[in-house]
């Protein structure tokens, strides 16, 4: 175990930048905490997110001017990253088929290792916070619009129109976002159940893309 004053002397040799950014995050996961343990996010107040940091309720304001604003960036570090991620998955070299399951793969990954985030953006992305139901809705579409770069980049569905491809985009999106709950709530150490799970997951993926190759774009009416 670390001595308090090994904690403390690390802790001097962090820049103020460092420290701030520590501070930021202590602040972020306590709330994550605090819902965690079943409150909603609209029910968490300042002092009980302070106190949970560890830091007086004053100190919150140094970082955030209220809860809304700790929550949209907390939707933004979901989103940034996740992202990502998916971007990397969608690269090219490999077939549609590769592209869905490591897309699936790598999305369940994310979703175990951020379980406390998660449950925080499928419980406000319907909640009570408009803000934050506006943000997430906000990070669906860059997910959608990324997305269907990438199918473009990829040379798939040619011939579908623009604004076509950005809905079998937001079909998969929203598909995954509806797989979160179902990833959390399975138990611990069910491999067989969570392979069952993925193979479903990667299945309806499978059947948007399936349904999108055959779809026939409406001739614009002269």
């Amino acid at each position: 175990m670390t001595k308090p004053s090994a904690v403390a002397e690390r802790k001097d040799k962090l820049t103020r930048t460092e420290r701030k950014d520590l501070t930021r995050n202590n602040l972020l996961q306590a709330a994550l905490g605090l819902m965690g343990e079943g409150r909603s996010f609209t029910s968490l107040g300042i002092r009980e997110i302070a106190r949970e940091a560890g830091m007086v309720p004053n100190a919150f304001y140094r970082h955030f001017r209220n809860t809304d604003e700790l929550g949209l960036e907390l939707v933004e570090e979901m989103g940034v990253t996740l992202r990502r991620l998916l971007r990397e998955a969608r690269q090219t070299g490999v077939t549609q088929v590769d592209i869905v399951r490591r897309s699936v793969k790598v999305y369940h990954q994310y979703v175990i290792e951020n379980r406390l985030l998660f449950l925080f953006v499928s419980s406000e992305r319907s909640g009570g916070s408009r803000i934050l139901r506006m943000a997430i809705r906000n990070e669906v579409s860059h997910f959608t619009n990324e997305m269907a770069q990438d199918f473009r980049r990829l040379g798939a569905y040619k011939d579908m129109s623009t604004a076509s491809v950005q809905m079998v985009c937001g079909l998969i999106v929203t598909t995954m976002l509806a797989a979160a709950p179902e990833i959390l709530d399975l138990p611990p150490e069910q491999p067989m159940l969570e392979g069952e799970m993925m193979e479903t997951f990667v299945k309806q993926l499978q059947l948007v893309l399936l349904g999108a190759s055959v779809w026939k774009d409406k001739p614009r009416p002269e």
